[in-house]
């Protein structure tokens, strides 16, 4: 496994992997390894002759009252986790090699950007666009591979793909959980032992939602009003960004429940922001 931290080199090596006809797959990352990282690593290793992993924490996608500086960070473990997956190439480039002196080019998407968490936060998604747009244009991949726990991630880079015709294909991959059902997220870790318990209440509100739609209730507004209401009963909820049913595609909020649907969460246990959801299709007769 070779280590890269200089972008020009990343660059090279992936030049040389191309003509060479080898298949890259590519899983960005912020570090912090856990199992929802590796299992993208593994589906990357089914589909590619190379697989490169990026670990670099983006500190444009943070305000500036979050938490760049305490996000978690652990190269050591990362490193012997990805060693043992077998993986390739480990880009770990500084932010002073990204982001220059004199650096002022930024990607934004319109409208979807501007949604869930981005209307909580705004210049989240302009930071990732912008660092994944790097990324792809340093590493070069045949395959990207994200979360479906950052879903709304996932369309804003499909969108940063397609307008910019990138010739990249972007893989989606299931959501991993903790047995008691919690999404993983590097985030976990700021939780301690009675909000990790409470966490659970994210994915029991989520399942609880989905269970009334598959019963029959097509007003998304009562949907939305039970899913606030289960939240705010545990405690350790400190506050909620957003709970309700939305377009897959857009992210508007859905009045009434039909087709193809975004059941979405974004709620702190005490302070701190975990987000979740799950994708369902419900089909009405009209």
């Amino acid at each position: 496994m070779e280590i890269i931290r200089i972008p020009r080199i990343m660059q090279d090596t992936s030049d040389d992997y191309v003509l060479r006809g080898r298949k890259i797959g590519f899983v960005p990352t912020m570090g912090a390894l856990h199992e929802g990282h590796l299992s993208l690593v593994r589906r990357a290793k089914q589909e590619n002759d190379i697989i490169i992993v990026s670990i670099f924490v983006n500190p444009i996608q943070f305000g500036h009252s979050e938490d760049f500086y305490k996000y978690p960070r652990d190269i050591e473990g990362d490193n012997e986790k990805l060693q043992r997956e077998e993986v390739d190439i480990i880009f770990m480039p500084e932010i002073s090699s990204m982001y220059p002196e004199g650096f002022l080019t930024h990607v934004k998407v319109e409208k979807i950007s501007e949604r869930l968490c981005g209307a909580i936060r705004p210049d989240h998604f302009k930071g990732v666009a912008t660092v994944v747009t790097k990324l792809f244009n340093i590493v070069k991949p045949d395959r990207a591979y994200f979360g479906q726990k950052d879903y709304q991630q996932t369309v804003v880079v499909n969108q940063v793909v397609k307008d910019l015709d990138m010739d990249v294909e972007i893989i989606v991959c299931p959501t991993i959980r903790e047995r008691d059902g919690l999404a993983m997220s590097s985030r976990n870790a700021y939780l301690d032992k009675s909000q990790r318990e409470a966490s659970i209440v994210i994915y029991k509100c989520l399942i609880e939602a989905s269970e009334l739609i598959k019963s029959g209730i097509i007003d998304a507004g009562y949907i939305k009003k039970i899913m606030h209401e289960r939240l705010l009963k545990e405690p350790a909820v400190s506050g909620i960004d957003y709970a309700g049913v939305y377009d897959h595609t857009t992210f508007n909020e859905l009045s009434e429940i039909n087709g193809d649907l975004l059941l979405a969460v974004a709620v702190k246990i005490g302070e701190t922001r975990l987000i979740d959801n799950i994708l369902i299709n419900v089909k009405r007769k009209r």
